[in-house]
């Protein structure tokens, strides 16, 4: 009978590592880095792409690794973020990539408003908003506005500021960098 429980008792711990696999944000797995979350999420995330009209871009201010930083949100107030392997005219991040970090998408005419340097990229996610010429995502780690969850992950993706570039992350101490593929 004990070794019947013990058997039933390892088999629920492999099922539950599993499962808990299968379910685990994408940050716990994909992150080379030494950056831990600001705030946990409170609910499930969202991994639909940031759509808007008007004011497509905004600031606010919110803390990023301690520091406070004037940062880029879409309308909503979630945190925006660049991707350092994108160019002026190229996303790295499509596909299965663009289900954990969100593109900003444009779906208006002219160019979207709201904060200075915005311009709009069709390329392989749609109608893609730049800043200053970098692609901004939105992060399925962050559950709420002023999240920074997505700050610093696998040492290529940082929150967009006022003043920096996608090269540059927002803070003063760059993130350890890894082999992952990005998200």
């Amino acid at each position: 009978m004990r070794t019947l429980r013990t058997y039933t008792f390892i088999g629920f711990c492999a099922l539950s590592l599993l499962f808990l696999a299968a379910c685990g944000t994408t940050q716990a797995s994909t992150s080379g880095s030494s950056t831990t979350p600001t705030t946990a999420p409170t609910s499930a995330p969202t991994t639909t792409a940031s759509t808007s009209t008007g004011d497509a871009v905004k600031t606010a201010s919110l803390t990023v690794q301690g520091k406070k930083v004037t940062a880029l949100t879409n309308a909503q107030g979630m945190t925006l973020y660049t991707f350092t392997p994108d160019t002026a005219t190229t996303a790295a991040c499509t596909g299965g990539c663009a289900s954990t970090w969100p593109p900003l998408l444009f779906n208006g005419s002219g160019s979207p408003t709201g904060a200075t340097g915005l311009s709009v990229v069709t390329d392989a996610n749609g109608k893609q908003v730049q800043a200053n010429g970098h692609f901004l995502y939105t992060y399925a780690g962050d559950s709420a506005p002023g999240q920074t969850n997505g700050e610093g992950l696998s040492g290529e993706w940082f929150v967009a500021t006022t003043t920096s570039a996608a090269t540059t992350p927002a803070t003063t101490t760059p993130a350890a960098t890894s082999s992952s593929s990005g998200y």
